[in-house]
């Protein structure tokens, strides 16, 4: 089988991933983080294929299972072996449609059960808490206070945060652009504080200081934060900035971006905020990806509804 690009003790890609990766970009328009997963998931079977002498045109539906199996008994998480199978099992279906092979061994094969889990929300005072600490008014406490926030205010994502363009930001109407999976667009409020500390960190006694005299790259004069060398602040950069002050703050295993996000729609939602209104904050293209944010425990459940409803005494009766 012809083979181009990429290789690795098991040999070259053969052609056909490479047109299904080429196909994911062009056809389907799959961002650059995406496209390097399916590479790593299927060069990681591809492997595997070699290891058992096998070629695309000799696997079976029992190999698929075998595979599966294989990446459990590596102790991946759930969650990781079915990403690994969604990327098998469309390299599959791309064959089929495109008549490359004969069948698709993929059908039938049973995808494994992620259990459903729900990030860990800190409470109000422990965001507080963390937003406090940041103390400093030197350029880089301005920045690492915008940071996080931007990330708590807007319940933006990290890789949204580090793409942002100055033209992104409108302090003047309170409002940010954001640029999400697959490109998507959408504009987000700034609340009071996230634009203060948009504000302070947009000065020149903020990135003003980290702005070199000459760019070493084109974009990194757009980008909204800097790192102290003068380039666009990448996801390393704002990750290590969260877990600073999370392990200042004493939530040291308990703190990530996402955790942020995921206190931004929950406490948005604690205060009644429509669940509709939170799916466009958060840029979720289903609302029942946004309805994970809804689920309470039973005690919160029946607080709230004997709160609010009239003849809620009655209920338990």
């Amino acid at each position: 089988m012809p083979a181009v690009h990429e290789e690795s003790d098991s040999g070259p890609f053969p052609l056909d991933i490479e047109d299904f990766l080429l196909w994911l970009a062009v056809e389907r328009g799959r961002s650059a983080n995406t496209l390097a997963a399916y590479r790593r998931d299927l060069r990681g079977f591809w492997d595997w294929l070699g290891s058992q002498g096998r070629t695309l045109d000799d696997v079976t539906g029992a190999d698929l299972d075998a595979y599966v199996g294989v990446l459990r008994s590596r102790g991946l998480a759930p969650s990781s072996v079915k990403r690994s199978l969604v990327a098998v099992r469309s390299l599959f279906r791309f064959r089929s449609q495109e008549g490359l092979s004969e069948s698709d061994p993929s059908v039938g094969v049973e995808t494994p059960r992620v259990p459903s889990g729900l990030p860990k929300a800190l409470s109000e005072s422990e965001v507080q808490g963390l937003l406090d600490a940041v103390v400093g008014d030197d350029p880089v406490h301005r920045r690492d206070r915008a940071v996080l926030e931007v990330l708590y205010g807007t319940g933006a994502r990290i890789s949204e945060v580090c793409a942002l363009r100055l033209g992104d930001v409108d302090l003047d109407g309170s409002m940010l652009r954001l640029f999400g999976k697959g490109s998507k667009e959408r504009v987000v409020p700034l609340g009071r504080w996230a634009r203060g500390a948009l504000a302070a960190w947009l000065c020149p006694e903020g990135r003003g200081v980290f702005e070199p005299e000459q760019w070493s790259r084109r974009d990194d004069a757009d980008a909204v934060f800097l790192n102290r060398r003068g380039g666009r602040l990448g996801r390393q950069g704002a990750w290590g900035i969260v877990r600073q002050y999370g392990s200042l703050v004493g939530l040291d295993g308990r703190l990530t971006p996402h955790v942020l996000r995921h206190c931004c729609a929950t406490h948005m939602l604690d205060h009644g905020a429509d669940i509709r209104a939170v799916q466009e904050l958060l840029g979720h293209a289903s609302i029942t990806t946004t309805q994970v944010y809804t689920m309470v425990s039973t005690e919160r459940l029946f607080a709230a509804y004997e709160a609010a409803h009239p003849r809620a005494h009655a209920a338990r009766n």
